[in-house]
């Protein structure tokens, strides 16, 4: 293990990032990066961006709920982040009355300010890099078995460390490079964080679903919240004493704009990629895990689709949920597409191929790395055997039946100890349930696993089969028609006169346990293969950067703190197609769609400011109001709500999506294709002073 330390020091130290990939962590961007970002135009130093010792534009940037970034952008912790981003406090706040997503909702004062139950945002305090203490006393030799058992125990140790130099933070150590190195994150959260803004969904989704990762694209994705804490300045829970976050650092406002080739940063938290995938998984992917996703949520999607728009109380009800699956769906769509437009295989296969004689020529065999890629392969194998039916009892069954979650709520129980805890936790789950709707997709469920699976959970058999003859729809009847488990007031009652046998005899716990004790049987079969996987994939990402020792490697997202920079820049998707690198809002008033108006509504409002040309400060100087725009940054899901920032560190924009052309670039970055879209901070301030008449946020902005 000491030779793989050494070479990632070596690594960190290469003087140049090549193109435009590479999701870099901030701790190295002084050996790393600067001397390439200063001679792209970055007017900053790597200490402005990230230090140790004083306030920096990391302190700035948060992990927003549980999977986006956000930035704070005032003295105050008022915080930009995306629509999309914030959509799901904004649906949970929303009421058929008070129908924030359709409508928008803008506080004109802190005391309108909405508490959002459950939100948090997170703010990185420090990084170290912790891998000599993870993984320094690992053999070199070593197999999966002892690497976890050795890499576990330290973790323990060192978070117990951590924890005790730091009162009060949260430590995460997370691996890097397949487990060939390791950081250590001490994170201060918040969580009273309240709404303060959102445009109504036909400013903040306009495309909905059609323009998803599309370009051109008009979407004023884009929402503002504000971080609360205690008298101290540190967290606290909500309370209506507490107070705006008082913020060390915060983002400066740019209404400079930009033009083709400026430099051009975001900073934030990619979720996940996988570019050091082999060929092997490759394969994996486009034949079992997309197609099953994109049939299966499809499948889901219209039902859910045809029930929100036939009843609003639905429709804010699944909102949430139904963007959330759609998103993904549509990502597997393109992403497959992608990966077989570009050859993405093939090359993978061309370095393998070249990583393999490297190896036999090169190393010796208890080093492990002629073995890796033949036990990424022999893994890949095993799983195939398993994955295809796991997948359809995670999709089919516990993502999309959603009756199964409140009996596992009270699975395992002899007794509620605290009944308005359980009571409380049901009524936030059961304001977003609509039986009706659930009973259909049950069905269809039910249905297509069984027409699908190999190895099918043994309710199919036990009871299906024997008390309903086969018909699966009859049997989702008799659930639904005879379980507590099918409204908040029903299963109160269970909780209040709560017994074990009450409990068991309800019709859909059998179901549930029955789906469990499969998911459960197919996980452990994928165990071996999952620690073969392991260990031949950390020996092959090693090996890749012994084979190449002078080129500058990132590690794949893990959804930590990284900085990706580029340029301002258009790009041609197709022969005779040159698309260019902003958008406007004449735009949006060419794509308003009478014939689709839950995706292409223009605001009258906004219809008023255009023909008026009531732009403000906001529009560029050939007199346009720019609405989004490309860079050609490397980013993924989590970057969402990322601030875009200029050479100067000013905020000019908020990265929302990639683009349909390049969805392979989890896989494998296309630096020709690849472009993150951004909404213009123009667009964001245009729409809070002019559209929403909340100009008073402005003031607490420091606006260039």
């Amino acid at each position: 293990m000491k030779k793989i330390i050494l070479l990632l020091t070596a690594v960190c130290v290469s003087l140049t990032a090549f193109a435009d990939e590479g999701m870099w962590m901030l701790p190295y961007l002084q050996k790393m990066n600067i001397r390439d970002m200063k001679a792209r135009g970055c007017k900053l130093s790597a200490e402005d961006i990230y230090s140790i010792n004083k306030s920096s534009l990391k302190d700035a940037i948060v992990i927003f709920g549980g999977g986006c970034t956000g930035e704070i952008v005032s003295p105050d912790g008022l915080l930009f982040t995306n629509h999309h981003c914030g959509y799901g406090s904004i649906q949970s706040l929303s009421s058929v009355e008070h129908d924030y997503l359709k409508n928008g909702f803008w506080a004109m004062s802190h005391a309108e300010e909405i508490p959002a139950p459950g939100l948090k945002v997170r703010f990185i305090r420090s990084i170290s890099d912790v891998t000599a203490e993870i993984v320094g006393n690992v053999p070199g030799i070593a197999g999966q078995q002892e690497y976890e058992r050795i890499v576990a125990e330290n973790t323990k140790n060192l978070i117990g460390e951590l924890q005790a130099a730091n009162p009060g933070m949260a430590i995460e150590i997370k691996p890097f490079f397949g487990g060939n190195q390791y950081f250590a994150f001490v994170i201060e959260i918040f969580g009273d964080v309240r709404l303060v803004g959102t445009p109504p969904t036909s400013i903040g989704k306009f495309g909905g679903e059609t323009d998803n990762w599309m370009w051109p694209r008009h979407t004023g994705d884009f929402s503002v919240f504000r971080v609360y804490a205690g008298p101290d300045n540190r967290p606290a829970a909500y309370s209506p004493e507490n107070r705006p976050y008082k913020a060390e650092k915060y983002l400066k406002v740019s209404l400079g704009g930009y033009k083709e080739g400026d430099f051009a940063m975001i900073m934030g938290f990619p979720g996940s990629t996988q570019r050091y995938m082999t060929s092997y998984e490759i394969d994996n992917m486009l034949t079992i895990a997309n197609p099953n996703r994109i049939f299966i949520r499809g499948e889901r999607q219209a039902i859910l689709k045809e029930d929100m728009a036939a009843s609003d109380k639905v429709r804010i009800q699944y909102a949430s949920k139904y963007a959330s699956s759609s998103n993904y769906w549509k990502n597997s769509i393109g992403k497959s597409r992608g990966i077989r437009k570009l050859g993405v295989k093939e090359r993978k296969q061309e370095q393998e191929a070249a990583f393999q004689a490297w190896a036999e020529k090169n190393t010796l065999p208890e080093e492990g790395y002629i073995d890796a890629l033949p036990k990424v392969r022999e893994a890949m194998e095993g799983l195939a055997s398993v994955d295809d039916d796991r997948q359809y009892i995670d999709e089919a069954f516990l993502r999309a039946i959603e009756i199964m979650t409140p009996a596992r709520m009270l699975d395992n129980r002899s007794e509620i100890k605290n009944p308005e805890r359980s009571k409380e936790s049901m009524a936030n789950w059961y304001k977003d349930y609509n039986a009706p709707t659930d009973r259909k997709v049950a069905k269809r469920m039910l249905k297509i696993a069984h027409e699908h699976m190999t190895d099918l959970p043994s309710f199919y058999t036990e009871i299906v089969d024997k008390d309903f003859g086969g018909d699966t729809d009859a049997y989702v009847d008799y659930m639904f028609d005879n379980s507590l488990f099918v409204s908040e007031e029903k299963v109160n009652g269970l909780i209040d006169d709560f017994s074990v046998e009450k409990y068991t005899s309800d019709p859909v716990v059998p179901f549930m346990r029955s789906v469990m004790e499969k998911y459960g049987e197919l996980s452990a079969a994928r165990k071996p293969f999952v620690e073969k996987y392991n260990e031949g994939s950390r020996k092959y990402v090693a090996g890749l950067m012994l084979q190449n020792p002078k080129k500058a490697w990132a590690s794949d997202a893990n959804f930590t703190l990284r900085l990706t920079y580029g340029r301002v820049l258009p790009y041609s998707p197709a022969d005779g197609i040159e698309y260019n690198y902003y958008t406007t809002l004449k735009g949006v008033m060419e794509k308003e769609n009478p014939q689709n108006p839950t995706e292409f509504t223009v605001p009258e409002k906004l219809k008023e400011l255009y023909a008026a040309r009531d732009f403000g400060r906001y529009a560029n100087d050939r007199g346009e109001l720019p609405v989004a725009f490309l860079a050609d940054c490397d980013i993924t899901g989590g970057n969402s709500g990322s601030p875009v920032l200029n050479d100067k560190g000013e905020l000019i924009g908020l990265a929302f999506d990639g683009n349909w052309e390049a969805m392979s670039g989890d896989v494998a970055f296309e630096p020709e294709l690849q472009r993150t879209i951004s909404v213009d901070i123009r667009y964001v301030l245009f729409v809070i002073d002019k559209f929403a008449g909340a100009g008073w946020l402005l003031d607490e902005l420091d606006i260039r």
